[in-house]
């Protein structure tokens, strides 16, 4: 009786804690894939950017209509991606 109540436990904590945090990285993974320069992107910070340059693990987003404000940050900075219509 005790060995079912494990197996529902640990059923319970597979699809409630382990399964959306890998279905949650998938999705990170495949946005940070598919940026671009260009695209416009959220920051962690809460900023609005455009990508205009990029390196393996950094980007540099140029932010406002000021185009002197360009700030180099992680990719793990970004947060939420909107494609460019280009």
């Amino acid at each position: 009786m005790i060995v079912l109540y494990v197996v529902i436990f640990g059923g319970i904590f597979y699809f409630m804690g382990y399964r959306p945090q890998k279905k949650e990285k998938k999705r990170v993974d495949e946005m940070m894939a598919s940026l671009a320069i260009g695209d416009s992107v959220l920051t962690s910070s809460g900023f609005y950017g455009v990508i205009i340059d990029m390196t393996d693990d950094t980007v540099i987003v140029e932010f406002g209509s000021n185009k002197n404000c360009r700030i180099p940050m992680q990719k793990a900075a970004i947060v939420q991606v909107e494609k460019s219509e280009a």
